[in-house]
C-alpha cells in the first residue's frame, strides 16, 4: 500500500477540537480522516483490515485518544483533558458546553478564560502525544529514519497493511528471556492497562488499607476498577464489582477498615474486564500510606513478595476454572504515586518471577508499562538482570 504523510500537528489539533465539538458519542459522524490513519496505523496487525466500518473507525480513534491522553502524566491536565473530550466515565454524552465547564472547575477559572487559555493549551498537548505516536511508528517501522522521524512532519507512515509485524511491536512486544538455562517467552504490553485483552490475571497494585482510588484518577488501580465497572448504555454506573468484591474480601477476613501486611495479595473478579478476556484482579498491597500525608512508602522487598504471593495465588486457583488460568500480568508495581523509580520496580518484580521459573513453572508471562520509556528499560533491565539476555520480537 502506498505510504502517506504522518498528519502535521495543525492537522491533528483541528480533528481533536472537532471531537471536542462532537463528543465521543458522535465519532462515527465526525470527519477526522488524521486520527483514524493513525490510529488505524497502531492497531495490532490481527485488529486492522483493508476497509474499517464506521463503528470500528470510532472505536479506533476513541482508543487512540485515551491512550494520547494517558501520556499526559496524569495531574489536572490529564484530569481536563479527560473531561473537555468525554473520555471520563460518564461525561461521554454530556454536552460540550458541560464537559468544558468542568474542566474549567479543575483549573477555577471562568468557563470563557478556560476557553480561551487553559483549554488551548490542554487540546494542544493532546495533539503533541497524537503526533509523537505516529512519528515514534514511523520510527519503529524505519529505525533508518532515526531522530528526523520526530522532527520533520512530512515524514511517510503506512497506515495499513497487514502483512507488517512491525505495527503490532508499538504495542506489544514478545521478549525471549533467557532465565534459569531455558528460553521463556514474556510478552511486553506498551499502553494502559484498562487496554489490557486476553489475560488471564492482571496485578493491580494498592495500599495496604485494600482502599481503591476514586474510579477517576489515573493510577493502575483506578484504570482497572474504571474498566471494570458495569454501565448502561449512557454511560451511567450500574455496579462497581471490583471495588465491591475487595471490600468484601476484606471483611470476610476481619481487615475491613485497617491495613494488611505489605506484600498481602486479595483476590477479586474483573467486572466488565471479563468482556476483554481478564478473568482476575489480584491486588497487591505494596503501598503503606504515610501518616499525616497523601503519600506512600513502597519498598522494593515488599514488591517482591507480593508478586511471589500473586504467582502462589495463581498456582492455588488455577484448575478451577475452565480454562485454567496460565496467563498473569505485572505493571511495573510501585513506580507511581509510591515513588518507586522504574528500575528498581523492575528488578523487585523480575527477582520474584525469576525465583518462580528457576521452579519450572510454566506461566506466561506479561509486563506492563504506560510509556516508551520504562519499556524500553524494561527490555534493557532483562538483558542485564538474567546475565544471559533478551531477544526481542514481533507479538
Amino acid at each position: 500500500m502506498p505510504l502517506t504523510p504522518v498528519p502535521d500537528h495543525a492537522s491533528i489539533l483541528e480533528e481533536i477540537k472537532t471531537v471536542r465539538r462532537g463528543g465521543i458519542v458522535r465519532l462515527r459522524r465526525l470527519e477526522v480522516p488524521s486520527l483514524a490513519r493513525i490510529a488505524f496505523a497502531l492497531a495490532p496487525a490481527d485488529d486492522r483490515r483493508a476497509e474499517v466500518p464506521a463503528r470500528s473507525q470510532s472505536q479506533s480513534v476513541e482508543w487512540l485518544l485515551r491512550l494520547a491522553v494517558s501520556r499526559l502524566g496524569g495531574g489536572t491536565l490529564q484530569e481536563a483533558a479527560e473531561y473537555t473530550l468525554g473520555l471520563t466515565p460518564g461525561t461521554r454524552d454530556w454536552p460540550g458546553a458541560d464537559r468544558r465547564r468542568r474542566a474549567a472547575e479543575l483549573y477555577g477559572v471562568s468557563i470563557e478564560r478556560f476557553r480561551k487559555e487553559q483549554e488551548a493549551v490542554v487540546l494542544d498537548q493532546v495533539a503533541e502525544q497524537v503526533g509523537s505516536l505516529a512519528r515514534t511508528a514511523l520510527a519503529e517501522r524505519d529505525p533508518a529514519a532515526g531522530d528526523t522521524a520526530h522532527d520533520d512532519p512530512a515524514a511517510l507512515l503506512d497506515p495499513a497493511d497487514p502483512a507488517d509485524p512491525a505495527v503490532s511491536a508499538r504495542t506489544h512486544r514478545l521478549l525471549s528471556v533467557r532465565a534459569q538455562g531455558r528460553t521463556v517467552p514474556v510478552t511486553l504490553h506498551v499502553h494502559p492497562v484498562d487496554l489490557l485483552r486476553d489475560v488471564d490475571v492482571v496485578v493491580s497494585p494498592v495500599n495496604t488499607y485494600l482502599a481503591l482510588p476514586e474510579a477517576y484518577k489515573s493510577s493502575v488501580a483506578a484504570s482497572l476498577r474504571r474498566a471494570g465497572a458495569l454501565r448502561g448504555l449512557t454511560g451511567e454506573l450500574l455496579g462497581d464489582p471490583i471495588h465491591e468484591e475487595l471490600r468484601d474480601w476484606a471483611t470476610a477476613r476481619g481487615t475491613s477498615g485497617r491495613p494488611v501486611l505489605p506484600g498481602t495479595v486479595a483476590v477479586t473478579g474483573s467486572g466488565a474486564l471479563a468482556d476483554q478476556g481478564v478473568r482476575r484482579v489480584y491486588h497487591a498491597a505494596v503501598a503503606v500510606p504515610r501518616a499525616g500525608t497523601n503519600d506512600y512508602d513502597v519498598l522494593p522487598a515488599d514488591v517482591t513478595r507480593a508478586v511471589a504471593r500473586a504467582l502462589a495465588v495463581l498456582a492455588e486457583e488455577h484448575e478451577r476454572f475452565d480454562p485454567p488460568l496460565r496467563s498473569v500480568c505485572f505493571p511495573l508495581l510501585g513506580s507511581g504515586r509510591g515513588g518507586l523509580p522504574y528500575e528498581q520496580s523492575v528488578r523487585a518484580v523480575w527477582a520474584a518471577v525469576d525465583a518462580e521459573l528457576a521452579r519450572g513453572a510454566d506461566w506466561d508471562i506479561h509486563l506492563i508499562a504506560r510509556g516508551l520509556a520504562p519499556a524500553g528499560l524494561v527490555v534493557r533491565m532483562l538483558a542485564e538482570y538474567t546475565g544471559e539476555g533478551t531477544e526481542d520480537s514481533t507479538a
